[in-house]
């Protein structure tokens, strides 16, 4: 991810509320939540910690499982 221009005014998202509906928003235009991460921190500045509580823990792949067999 860039680094992000600390002068750029960007609108905040403190709402929970609108953080949701920010982020309800990008997702289907997203294809890995990687992506909706990128996009919500460069068009928003918000609460890195709310972003996670709100959005679901992605489980990492078993690509050893495959290499077992």
């Amino acid at each position: 991810m860039p680094n992000a221009d600390l002068y750029a005014v960007r609108p905040s998202l403190v709402s929970p509320a609108l953080l949701a509906r920010a982020l309800d928003a990008l997702k289907p235009g997203a294809s890995s939540s990687a992506e909706v991460w990128q996009r919500l921190t460069e068009h928003y500045a918000v609460d890195l910690d709310a972003v996670a509580a709100l959005m679901p823990a992605e489980e990492p792949e078993p690509r050893w499982l495959a290499a077992r067999g």
